[in-house]
């Protein structure tokens, strides 16, 4: 039986720029959604990313920082948040046992205070990095995400292998079976997350691009995408690297692979609507 997986926006970002970044309409406000997974298991619930959280939405300039907030203009509208989705949906926090995380930069992990039972997976140099930032780092993961004391599971590679990426097994025994696969460049252990769904595969590719554009043939991007990727990314040459693996990955596995990133709102409609 194939498992039950919602594509869910858990914040909605609003920078200037307008087609700059999104690539279409005007020059005003762009829309940068924060595409996570609710996955149900048989006895718990499995979240792939957070976004944004209760706090970081009702008080954005306090939890997520000025520069954040000023330049990405986060929606505060704490409707979006997993926490309230998931209880829209019948469950409680609790019923929310793991969380599996691309990365811990404060869009992506902001909600974690909201489900404060559930064990956090990421990779171990994503953790490490997370929790003793370097100056440079301090902005992008604030220690108020993680001061609840998460239930922390890192994890490091140990040789198994997914469609010639390295892979690491989540959740032994958990079906479906939710893989992390280390895609580094963007932060120091940024990952996707691949979860099975029935024939085929979903891959959270999180900040590993931004516009469905760049893993088509040839790619493309918005130019205010592709700069902010950059000035983003602890190690761009790798990251480079990385996205062409999953453009090739695109173009040879699509019937197997179903790939999609957290910013995009064209996929989170598409992958929403089942097509």
């Amino acid at each position: 039986m194939a498992a039950k997986i919602h594509h869910i926006n858990c914040g909605t970002l609003c920078p200037y720029g307008g087609k700059l970044v999104s690539g279409d309409g005007g020059w005003t406000g762009a829309r940068i959604v924060c595409h996570c997974l609710l996955v149900e298991t048989a006895d718990a619930l499995v979240l792939v990313d957070t976004g944004m959280g209760i706090g970081d939405l009702r008080n954005p300039y306090r939890s997520l920082g000025f520069p954040f907030t000023a330049a990405l203009r986060p929606a505060r509208n704490t409707s979006d948040t997993a926490l309230e989705q998931v209880r829209r949906l019948g469950f409680s926090a609790a019923d929310v046992r793991h969380i599996a995380c691309t990365h811990l930069d404060l869009d992506h992990a902001g909600g974690l205070p909201d489900f404060p039972q559930a064990e956090v997976h990421a990779f171990k140099p994503e953790y490490e990095a997370a929790i003793n930032p370097s100056l440079r780092d301090r902005m992008r993961y604030p220690s108020g995400h993680f001061a609840h004391g998460p239930k922390w599971q890192a994890h490091d590679v140990d040789g198994d292998s997914w469609f010639g990426f390295e892979s690491i097994r989540v959740l032994p025994g958990v079906d479906p079976e939710i893989l992390m696969i280390p895609l580094v460049g963007h932060t120091r252990g940024h990952s996707a997350i691949a979860v099975r769904d029935a024939d085929r595969w979903l891959l959270h590719c999180g900040d590993a691009y931004f516009n469905h554009g760049e893993v088509e043939t040839p790619p493309h991007c918005p130019p205010g995408l592709a700069v902010f990727q950059k000035l983003m990314a602890q190690d761009d040459r790798v990251r480079a690297a990385n996205q062409q693996r999953l453009r090739e990955l695109a173009r040879t596995k699509g019937d197997e692979v179903r790939l999609f990133c957290a910013h995009d709102p064209v996929e989170l409609e598409r992958e929403s609507a089942g097509s």
